[in-house]
């Protein structure tokens, strides 16, 4: 059982691309569009999350699993009390994530506020741009727009933006206004992000759901197609912020969205569930889960993520027991 059926795959295919350019241009078209959406069943959706959960894989695999969800992790800070030397620190992990094993893929991308964008950029790449091929391949993410509330001015959320990619960020992590989704002004949602999106010029924009706060799956699936109406390269489950934060179902339904909307549309969205990740068996589940669900097509960075930096360290210390048959221990590495 899925969470959603064939009939109704089908009819979202049916929609056609030019049906969905004029979705977002009014109040009552989106919310007709949104509120016709099949629904979620929840007692599928969690029985085929939990199903795929179970799932075990041999060693050859693992290997290979565990070295695909390094290069996904997008290793985090975002406290306070963050300094240009954590960042650096951050940075420098992001690159060898294992200084004792170079043959260690280095992570998707290092995300920072807006204010630690020009540090992180000179610590990646010694620049304000992203230089192209291997000395690129570590991507710079800022979160904006607010975060993580998103309740600010939207002037002031698209300053934020604009300071980060003038700092040198590629891709920018904004929060959605959950208060105006919850309230069904989806219009203004929507539009909201079309102006940020504006503002990232070329940096990709990966979109926060924050699905702990959206309380069903039905505004799951809603808002993600929402978001993805408006332009988003990315929809991400959560902050890391509040309590409840990823879980493989709410992933599940996030995953089903973007698979539809490429039948669709044609366009591909990536996935990043973020927030409560922390061993190499859940990232290998998460793993199985996009394969089985969106793809193999999504079995990539470019298209999936976890915002999970906790977990890198457990990811490096399995892949020491692989490759040398000794578990080293949390403190062989660095404590993020």
């Amino acid at each position: 059982m899925t969470a959603t059926t064939a009939s109704a795959r089908s009819d979202l295919s049916g929609a056609g691309r030019s049906d969905l350019s004029e979705v977002g241009r009014s109040e009552a078209t989106l919310r007709t569009f949104l509120h016709g959406l099949p629904g979620v069943d929840q007692v599928g959706a969690e029985q085929r999350a939990a199903m795929l959960g179970t799932r075990s894989i041999k060693t050859t695999s693992k290997a290979w699993a565990i070295d695909l969800a390094i290069r996904m992790v997008d290793l985090t800070t975002l406290e306070g009390a963050d300094t240009p030397g954590k960042v650096r620190a951050l940075a420098a992990k992001a690159l060898r994530p294992d200084p004792a094993d170079p043959s260690c893929p280095p992570v998707g991308a290092v995300c920072v506020y807006p204010t630690m964008v020009p540090v992180a950029a000179a610590a990646l790449w010694g620049a304000s741009t992203r230089p192209a091929g291997e000395a690129g391949r570590v991507h710079l993410a800022s979160v904006a727009t607010a975060f993580p509330s998103g309740q600010a001015p939207l002037e002031v959320r698209l300053a934020d933006t604009r300071s980060a990619v003038a700092g040198g960020a590629d891709e920018i992590d904004m929060v959605i206004n959950r208060g105006a989704f919850l309230s069904g002004r989806y219009q203004e949602v929507h539009d909201e992000i079309v102006a940020v999106k504006a503002a990232c010029g070329d940096a990709h924009l990966k979109v926060i759901l924050e699905t702990g706060e959206l309380a069903t799956y039905d505004n799951v699936r809603r808002a993600s197609w929402l978001a993805m109406l408006a332009g988003a390269d990315f929809i991400k489950t959560s902050t890391g912020k509040v309590p409840v934060a990823a879980t493989l179902p709410v992933t599940l339904v996030m995953l089903e969205a973007v698979r539809d909307f490429r039948e669709v549309t044609g366009r591909q969205v990536g996935v990043k569930p973020a927030g409560g990740i922390k061993t190499t068996k859940d990232a290998i589940k998460y793993l199985v889960l996009v394969n089985e669900t969106a793809g193999a097509d999504w079995l990539d960075p470019d298209w999936f993520r976890f915002g999970a930096s906790s977990l890198l360290n457990d990811l490096l210390m399995q892949r020491t027991k692989l490759t040398t048959g000794v578990y080293s221990g949390p403190d062989y590495f660095t404590l993020d």
